[in-house]
């Protein structure tokens, strides 16, 4: 069909650019999967690594709190470890643990272990206690148990003296465990 009278329509046929002159074509664009799955890989290693974080943090607290808490299981087993940690180690806060709040009598305790430190002040000796079997019989309020305390006083590796004392300590399950409640001197 011819283009009408006076139209502006040039009547050259169209021209093409042979195919060897072409632009290449465009390249796929990159593919959108490649940051998706670099984005789910990090995900999931943060998700591992804050399990295993928070994982860590619960084992470390129940094994501190294991070991920070007495064995209180049964009575004589409260007793040497009063024992242990107010005469030996002389650690009262360790030792509060294992006694009862507010009206434990352990006066007499209080002042064997003074006159070990006043020994050692005065006498430039090293007092330790040490105590045999732990004995243990029924008694109203709870449990007592009884032992023989061995105090020696040493000097330079050499031993000073030596003494035995029969001793009776109450005590008595509150709710988290046994406790010591009183402490005696037996005559």
């Amino acid at each position: 069909m011819q283009p009408p009278a006076g139209s502006q329509v040039s009547r050259v046929p169209a021209q093409r650019t042979p195919p060897d002159q072409l632009a290449p074509p465009a390249a796929p664009p990159a593919p959108q999967q490649q940051p998706r799955r670099t984005r789910t890989v990090l995900t999931v290693v943060a998700g591992v690594l804050a399990l295993l974080c928070v994982s860590g943090a619960v084992i470390g607290y129940v094994l501190y709190d294991r070991a920070a808490t007495p064995d209180r299981s049964a009575p004589d087993v409260v007793v040497d470890n009063y024992l242990r940690e107010y005469l030996v180690n002389r650690n009262d806060a360790r030792a509060s643990l294992l006694v009862c709040e507010g009206n434990a009598d352990l006066d007499a305790v209080r002042a064997l272990r003074n006159e070990a430190e006043q020994r050692e002040a005065t006498f430039n000796v090293v007092v330790r206690v040490s105590w045999g079997p732990l004995v243990r019989a029924k008694s109203a309020d709870g449990e007592s148990v009884s032992t023989t305390l061995t105090i020696a006083g040493s000097s330079e590796g050499q031993q000073r003296s030596s003494r035995r004392e029969d001793w009776t300590f109450e005590v008595v399950d509150i709710k988290d465990g046994w406790r010591v409640c009183g402490a005696r001197k037996v005559a």
